[in-house]
């Protein structure tokens, strides 16, 4: 019975510990600034967003979200509702974007203001005020990726189209024409003397004929030529130019890149130490646990006197009856 009664004290100590430590995390971890609430409404898919997600005011977290569920006003939309800091200066013009936190996949809101609005955006408890959600970068990387696409699905097909079996022969029967018309010239010369003035002057009035002909065709294969040759250039330049496609590309390439290498540089280390002390403070819980259970009376009398071993002062030998 006496065992028993350690036993069940030292589960109440440990329980009594537990919930201590408890409540001072949860105290320790408390906010007691005054917060606003506001509502986005997004067109768009919020993947990563979870409750409890932080909010940042150019980089600054001010807030957490409260809530995420379906749009009832816009059908279509999801609602994200979230509680800032009351010194976050939330204005008219203040938008959201949906960040991420780097390779882990996380996401959170990133506030941001134009800074064409100084009026505040007010709004109650009961009906929140709302903040336009505007595309992330890798959503308009997204689209703009559709779009080049498709740009070069376009160009492809004038391509195939300008290099299409009948512009071959046109311009196969063109080359022929001026190969004909070359020859009829070359005849007119070598007979000139022999050949009377009316027919050197029918024989001409055909042979210019067939090289306007044969100039009118190539005119147009030149021109059907040029316009293709001249929306590849168009399309390239938009592509290549200072903030164009690529650039942005590049640009957000980089901006990724970064946030990797600064998590790996800083994250997983705490990330590290952080598990190397979680498990030395359960190897420590463990021994105390071993040695209350071993002998549940020192938690009320404590460890005592080791009992004196086989050739110290004081050793006794057992006796068995």
């Amino acid at each position: 019975m006496e065992n028993k009664s350690h036993a069940i004290g030292a589960g109440a100590f440990v329980l009594l510990v537990s919930a201590l430590l408890v409540a001072l995390a949860a105290w320790l971890t408390r906010d007691t600034g005054e917060h606003r609430l506001f509502e986005i409404s997004s067109r768009e898919g919020v993947t990563g967003l979870q409750q409890q997600a932080g909010v940042r005011y150019k980089g600054v977290t001010v807030g957490r979200v409260q809530s995420i569920e379906l749009d009832r006003e816009t059908p279509g939309n999801v609602m994200v509702r979230i509680a800032v800091d009351d010194t976050a200066p939330m204005t008219k013009s203040t938008f959201a974007t949906l960040g991420f936190q780097g390779v882990t996949g996380l996401a959170f809101i990133q506030l941001d203001d134009t800074g064409q609005s100084q009026e505040a955006l007010i709004g109650t408890d009961d009906h929140p005020a709302r903040i336009p959600m505007r595309p992330s970068l890798l959503s308009r990387l997204s689209d703009q990726g559709a779009g080049i696409l498709t740009q070069l699905e376009e160009v492809s097909g004038r391509v195939n189209q300008l290099l299409a079996p009948t512009n071959q022969k046109k311009l196969m029967d063109s080359i022929d024409s001026l190969g004909q018309a070359a020859t009829s010239i070359s005849q007119l010369s070598q007979h000139a003397d022999q050949a009377n003035l009316p027919a050197l002057a029918q024989d001409a009035k055909v042979t210019l004929k067939s090289l306007r002909d044969t100039s009118e065709r190539l005119g147009k294969s030149g021109d059907s030529v040029g316009a293709s040759a001249d929306a590849f250039k168009d399309m390239s330049d938009r592509m290549n130019e200072p903030g164009g496609t690529l650039d942005k590309i590049a640009q957000g390439t980089d901006a990724l890149l970064v946030t990797g290498q600064t998590l790996n540089a800083t994250l997983v280390p705490r990330l590290n130490r952080t598990a190397d002390d979680t498990a030395r403070t359960v190897r420590h819980v463990g021994r105390a646990v071993e040695a209350v259970k071993d002998n549940p009376q020192s938690l009320i009398l404590g460890n005592g006197a080791a009992v004196p071993g086989p050739g110290e002062p004081g050793f006794a030998p057992p006796t068995f009856p």
